[in-house]
């Protein structure tokens, strides 16, 4: 059975997509009704979105950044109830994912940085914008190519710049070992545990105890956080031995 054939027999949840433009909306809202999805709502504006994640709290949201009386970020802010946000909405936990027409730096890092779970452009084929929606709904980040080397070659640098080691910490930190790094990359840049077994040659469970052990030394709870530690400490392609015991 393949993976795509497992990921079909999975329940997938309650979702409401926001865009301000009326076809696109309706659409991917097609789309995702067929695949399996209860869309439960769906806005145009960020005062639509307020009001309908509100009244449906979905599971997760697809979300468009460029809204005409804000930015999308001041959703993602509402849902994880920022204290940046004047409208938080508590109780509920939906998963963000961002699809957007923009694939500029600042955006996609406002994005994150805001507490979306993953970021895809809208010329992504209609089944990659269908499954991205499936695997955010399951817990795992989801970047068009190219925006997830783009947050980990940002966040690096930024490490850099404040004069820390890629991926070293404090001497109190728990340290990884070199295959647990290595797995740690692949998952920050958004595969799958069976893609990233294909790609180290090991076996799916193995990746899946890596990533359990790492959660486990880390102290975080799901890959989502785990993703957002890796682009914060700055894991790189280029990150060589750092962390490793």
């Amino acid at each position: 059975m393949s993976h795509a054939d497992e990921s079909d027999r999975e329940p997938a949840g309650r979702v409401v997509v926001i865009d301000d433009h009326p076809l696109w909306r309706e659409a991917l809202s097609r789309d995702l009704a067929a695949a399996g999805f209860a869309v439960v709502g769906t806005a145009g504006s960020v005062a639509q979105a307020l009001r309908v994640l509100a009244a449906t709290r979905p599971r997760l949201v697809v979300l468009d950044l460029g809204l005409p009386d804000g930015s999308g970020v001041e959703v993602i802010r509402a849902l994880i109830g920022s204290p940046a946000s004047p409208f938080p909405l508590t109780g509920t936990p939906a998963s963000v994912l961002v699809v957007s027409a923009s694939g500029e730096q600042a955006d996609v890092l406002d994005a994150v940085k805001a507490g979306a779970s993953g970021y895809l452009l809208k010329s992504a084929r209609p089944e990659e914008l269908v499954d991205a929606v499936r695997r955010t709904a399951k817990g795992t980040p989801v970047f068009t190519a190219g925006l997830a080397a783009l947050l980990l070659g940002e966040n690096s640098r930024a490490a850099r710049a404040a004069g820390t080691r890629s991926g070293a910490g404090s001497s109190s930190a728990p340290r990884l070992t070199e295959r647990e790094i290595e797995v740690l990359r692949l998952v920050a840049k958004g595969l799958s545990a069976r893609d990233a077994a294909s790609e180290l040659g090991v076996s799916h469970r193995t990746v899946q105890n890596h990533v359990h052990n790492v959660l486990g030394k880390l102290q975080l709870r799901n890959r989502v956080e785990l993703t957002r530690f890796a682009l914060r400490e700055g894991y790189d392609e280029d990150a060589g031995g750092d962390g490793v015991r």
